[in-house]
């Protein structure tokens, strides 16, 4: 019998004091009324809780609701409690609890006080919870966060894979509820398939969040600094800042707090006590700013999140969707802010390569997606939407300007004869090369590998040297995200040509390649929307003046005075002080003391005769967290150990080990690093890059492996190139 609609609205108003359902909601309830199986894809702050809490308190029997997370499903207990006057209306059933609670929750169940039962797939796996709630009358059974159930969900869980044979066992007649806020055409069938519920009523409401503004900037050495900026010019507001490690987290939160950012951690690391007092703090809004590993937001119902910042970009558009989702869900305002570079996606790519090759393809192909998006030109809403399987004409669609390509057109250029040029070159040379050695081939540079396997012989060698191999390089992944190429996962990476490809080379009559968005992770500052990268260009050309002036007195390149990245620094944000000099971007106290003082003296003068307003809080400070390292790496290389064990004995990998003593050298401090230098390096090849250093109008790596074209590894160019500006400049 089908149910009638008349006492819904009566009944959202009795228990949820809402006068008019949302969206899809009416419908939706009315069909879980109505005894039928029903799948719900909602983005985040849709309402989706709902859908399954009114019915489940209209009808007679509880409601059994699988949820991932305790954290979850202790909000919404919480929250149900909240609108009834018996606390027994809603109850978790998880390994929270002891022998007197589940009594307990059992009575209330026998007793028909409960008409909410969350529990965790786990749980469900119990002999004994499956032989009580046999013998229950259950209302219907909702299986929320059901991209779980797949494989190429962004949160798989296996445990989920299993739940169609315990509701069998539960009771065979049991409408089933599945709900997700994320979930592609893929993920959707996966779910269907699982549930074993192919005819269920499916409402899916649009995943366009027309509040939130998307952007994406370059990932580079100043990430924190432009964080804290962003967070300085959003003052008061409430934001979540996701890192992918918690070192990052502590850090971050670190360098926030000491610039008076009302800012807490929050990571798996922490103890329960601590998380649930910061998660508290965040939602009372003692703090404004949560830097969070992906562990924190699952169940946050904070409707006044108004910024969410990636520091790290994350594995899949799944994961993006909903973290970003955080933001304005009371319909308010919401920046989603992401920083992109290359080298974190080839980081994701080193974390996957233990698992099982068919996990890896998923993980790479999610990945790549994300690089789509982070690289695109397009509309970021229009590549979201599509990816979901929603059309969407930015045009005429709501929010159709709400990002950063969109404000600001990155310019585009055909490519088609590019295109079929590289699977051409692709093909020629036999599918079996990675993407590195094509753009080689591409531009005519020979290697090791391309002479032996006699590459250099064949008429493509050199075929597309009219163009950089940075071209090369963001063609190939653009190329790659229009999937006429992929990379081959159980062949090390090699491009292989999909029939989209071979297709395209038949007929192919356009590719609109986007001129920008390669995010070299070297540039000096983040392109940013205006807002944070406010450069003074008329200071920098001064500074440059100044710097080559006292370069040339010290008989010195000029980026040993000061790298191009501090001069940009100093045109944001002024110091005038030596104090402030040293909060510069790789500059420090040695580098001040050496240098600054004519610097000071110049900006001083200029600030005061083109009357500027210097924004005292553009100064970010730094924590001085990495002291007890610094202090430790100077000691070892005074004691002379070896670069191997230092790095070991902080858990360190040799770049990120080069990165710390870059950082301690470029801010003015002397290593005499000689001695590891010597093991690396003989003498004439030591004299060979040091009158490359000295007569270069750079110091950037780039250009430097450019020169040498395979000659010196990075890591040995690094190396000297710290040896040469400790000797040179320190």
């Amino acid at each position: 019998m089908a149910f009638k609609q008349s006492g819904l609205e009566e009944n959202l108003k009795k228990y949820f004091g809402f006068s008019q359902f949302r969206g899809l909601q009416k419908s939706v309830v009315t069909s879980v009324l109505n005894q039928e199986d029903v799948f719900v894809i909602m983005p985040t702050g849709g309402g989706k809780s709902l859908c399954y809490q009114l019915p489940a308190l209209m009808q007679d029997g509880t409601a059994i609701i699988v949820s991932p997370l305790i954290a979850l499903m202790k909000n919404q207990v919480d929250a149900i409690r909240g609108i009834s006057d018996d606390e027994g209306v809603a109850h978790v059933l998880n390994s929270s609890l002891n022998k007197s609670e589940v009594q307990r929750v059992k009575d209330d169940i026998v007793n028909g006080v409960t008409k909410l039962l969350y529990v965790a797939p786990e749980s469900l796996t119990k002999e004994e919870y499956v032989e009580f709630l046999k013998d229950q009358k259950i209302s219907f059974l909702a299986v929320d966060e059901a991209h779980c159930i797949s494989e190429w969900g962004h949160d798989f869980r296996p445990e989920y894979r299993n739940l169609r044979r315990i509701i069998d066992r539960i009771g065979d007649d049991i409408p089933i509820i599945g709900l997700t806020a994320t979930a592609t055409p893929k993920v959707q069938e996966d779910i269907l398939k699982n549930l074993q519920i192919p005819n269920a009523t499916t409402y899916k409401a649009s995943f366009n969040r027309p509040n939130l503004f998307y952007e994406v900037r370059p990932k580079t050495d100043q990430v924190d600094a432009d964080i804290t900026r962003f967070i300085k010019q959003n003052e008061g507001k409430s934001g979540i800042v996701y890192c992918l490690s918690r070192k990052r987290v502590e850090e971050l939160s670190q360098v926030l707090q000491v610039n008076g950012i009302k800012a807490v951690p929050y990571h798996a690391g922490l103890d329960g006590k601590t998380r649930a007092s910061h998660q508290d703090k965040f939602l009372m809004e003692d703090v404004d700013v949560v830097v969070a590993t992906i562990a924190f937001g699952m169940g946050i119902d904070k409707p006044d999140v108004r910024f969410v910042i990636h520091h790290d970009i994350p594995k899949s558009i799944e994961s993006y969707y909903q973290e970003t989702g955080r933001a304005g869900r009371d319909g308010g305002e919401g920046h989603c802010l992401a920083y992109y570079s290359y080298k974190d996606i080839e980081k994701l790519e080193k974390f996957m390569s233990g698992k099982p090759i068919a996990e890896q393809e998923i993980g790479h192909a999610l990945l790549q997606e994300m690089v789509g998006y982070a690289e695109t030109s397009m509309s970021r809403r229009q590549f979201i939407l599509h990816y979901f399987g929603e059309e969407f004409d930015p045009a005429s669609g709501d929010g159709g300007d709400m990002d950063d390509n969109m404000r600001n057109p990155k310019p585009q250029r055909e490519a088609v004869d590019d295109v079929k040029k590289l699977i051409e070159v692709i093909d020629a040379a036999g599918e079996r090369y990675k993407a590195k050695d094509i753009v080689k081939i591409l531009v005519g540079k020979s290697n090791a590998m391309i002479t032996s396997h006699k590459l250099d012989s064949h008429e493509y060698f050199g075929s597309g040297k009219d163009k950089e191999p940075a071209f090369w390089t963001a063609l190939i992944r653009q190329v790659m995200v229009a999937r006429y190429i992929r990379k081959d996962i159980e062949s090390y990476g090699t491009l292989k040509i999909t029939d989209a490809g071979r297709e395209f080379l038949k007929t192919g009559k356009t590719f609109m390649m986007s001129d920008d968005h390669t995010y070299h992770q070297e540039d000096s500052m983040p392109a940013a929307s205006g807002k944070a990268a406010a450069l003074d260009d008329k200071l920098v050309k001064m500074l440059k003046e100044l710097r080559k002036k006292v370069a040339t007195q010290k008989k010195v390149p000029p980026y040993v005075v000061f790298q191009d990245p501090s001069i940009d620094d100093m045109a944001t944000k002024y110091p005038i002080t030596l104090e402030e000099m040293a909060n510069i971007h790789g500059v420090g106290d040695g580098k001040a003391r050496k240098f600054g003082k004519p610097f000071v003296e110049l900006i001083a003068r200029y600030v005061e005769d083109n009357d500027i307003t210097r924004a005292d809080d553009l100064v970010i400070k730094s924590t001085g967290t990495k002291s007890g390292n610094k202090l430790y790496f100077i000691t070892s290389i005074d004691r002379k150990l070896s670069f191997d064990d230092i790095a070991d004995a902080k858990g360190m990998e040799m770049h990120e080990l080069i990165n710390e003593l870059e950082s301690i050298v470029f801010s003015g401090t002397k290593l005499n690093i000689s001695y590891w230098v010597d093991e690396m390096l003989d003498e004439e090849q030591q004299e060979d890059l040091h009158e490359y250093f000295l007569e270069a109008e750079n110091d950037h790596i780039d250009a430097a492996m450019e020169e040498f074209d395979g000659e010196y590894e990075e890591e040995e160019i690094r190396l000297y190139r710290l040896k040469f500006i400790s000797e040179v400049g320190n």
